[in-house]
Formats: C-alpha cells, structure tokens, sequence
C-alpha cells in the first residue's frame, strides 16, 4: 500500500486497554507524520510500553482503532509486521554470536536475498565493522544497543518503534543513539520513541505527547507546549520554561514557572 505523503504513518483513535480491572490506557488519541520522530512522555507505569506493544502487534487493544502506514493493526497484523520494527528496553542481541553473525541471522529470519551484504552494510552504517567479528559479550552498553538498532533495521522497514532506547546507557552511549535516531527520520524512516526521560524527548522530538493518568494529557511541538504554561517572568534573568517544567506542571507534581522564579 503507498500513502498520501501527507498521509501520517501512524493514526491512534481512542485506543483503551485494561488489565483486569485496572484501567491502561483510556481513550488515546495521536497521529504521527512519517519521516517524523514522535516522543511518547510519561513516568514509569503510565502506559508507554502497553502502547507500543499494540501498535506493533504484539498485544491486542480493548477498544479503538490504530493504523500503521495505513494497515489496520488489528485486522491486518501481518501487514503491519512487514513495515515495522521495534527495539525494546533491553538490547535483544545474542551475546554467543558476533556482531556480524547476529545481523545475518535477522537477515535470513526476514529472507532477504544477499544477507551477508546486509550485514556488512549495517555495520558499517552503525560503526561497527571494525567490531563485527568480535563475540557480542565483549561490547560495550553502548555498541550493543547500536548493533540491536541494526538488527532492527535489517530489511528496511518503514516505522521503527523505540522504546526505552537509552535506559541504563552512559551518557556518551546515550549521545550515540541520539545521533542514529536523528540519522533514520532524516533519511525518512518514522520513529516513535518511547522515554522518561525529559532531555531526551527535548533533543530529538519533532512532536511530543505526555502520557499521564491514562490519557493523552498534552500533545504538540516543544513549542506549543511551552505555551501551555504561564510566560516567563522577569527579574534578573529570564527564565523560559523547559520541558521539565511543563510535564511536571501538567501531571500536577511541579510548581509553577513564576513559583520557582
């Protein structure tokens, strides 16, 4: 199926999950244009992982529609499978396996024609073929994740879900894959990234989404959600709010930008 360009890649219509009877998600809503990183806000529990495991498949929703690159994720799964990819918290890598070996297994898993060729062009792409005959176990936190970001890539899907992609890194290793998600919408890949953490949704996001108490509670450009709170005040210096100030404002676990002045 090919879009509209100006088609989203990814539609969320009021999609609720709960778990027993504890309520997930309730009601979320967003689109996410393509080529387009898209940050997904919230403490740990508010729903982020449950979300993204919809989106790709893995778990299904009680209520609502979602739609990836215009497949029906509960009616067309297979569909949305071969457009997608996603990376989870921890790096899924085999550590027994070289870096190499572990790019040309995900490549004969997805039957790509030449995945020796594929291999070597990834870890090139991610600096790593100086590293790829060395055994996974021997990498650093920070290769790892690149080289699982790689294996992600094998086939070249066209959205990549992210999620939690720099939990436990350094902050070195953290630059890196800043610097890899920048690369993928840049070269029109669609991301939506999943994190707690509040400069990193500030640095790379085109768009950003809080997800809090169920709901989407605010969702727009840095920009537009700075003008959520009240303007900067002046005294000795100004002091324009960040985007610590406005998640912790809207949850109702912050005080005010003029209350802090």
């Amino acid at each position: 199926m090919t879009l509209p360009a100006s088609a989203p890649a990814i539609v969320v219509e009021g999609v609720r999950k709960s778990f027993k009877d504890t309520d997930v998600l309730r009601g979320v809503d967003f689109d996410v244009p393509r080529g387009s990183i898209f940050a997904l806000l919230g403490s740990n529990g508010a729903g982020k992982t449950t979300l993204v495991r919809i989106l790709s498949t893995l778990l299904a929703a009680d209520g609502g529609k979602a739609a990836v690159e215009g497949f029906d994720v509960g009616a067309q799964p297979h569909k949305v499978r071969e457009v997608i990819s996603l990376t989870g918290q921890f790096a899924a890598v085999d550590e027994i396996l070289t870096g190499r070996e572990n790019l040309v297994l995900v490549a004969r898993l997805r039957h790509l024609e030449h995945p020796q060729q594929a291999a070597d062009q990834l870890l090139g792409r991610f600096g790593l073929t100086d590293a790829g005959a060395r055994k996974v176990a021997t990498y650093s936190g920070g290769m790892r994740r690149r080289l699982d970001i790689a294996m992600s890539l094998v086939g070249e899907p066209r959205v990549i879900f992210l999620d939690e992609p720099t939990t436990g890194l350094d902050p070195e290793a953290r630059l890196e894959v800043w610097d890899i998600v920048r690369n993928l919408a840049s070269q029109g890949t669609t991301v939506l990234l999943t994190t707690q953490y509040l400069d990193e949704a500030e640095n790379l996001a085109d768009r950003i989404a809080i997800l809090h108490g169920v709901r989407i509670i605010a969702n727009g450009t840095l920009a537009e959600l700075k003008r959520l709170l009240p303007p900067a005040t002046v005294e000795y210096v100004e002091k324009q709010p960040s985007l610590e100030d406005i998640f912790l404002t809207l949850v109702g676990h912050g005080e005010s930008v003029k209350d802090r002045s």
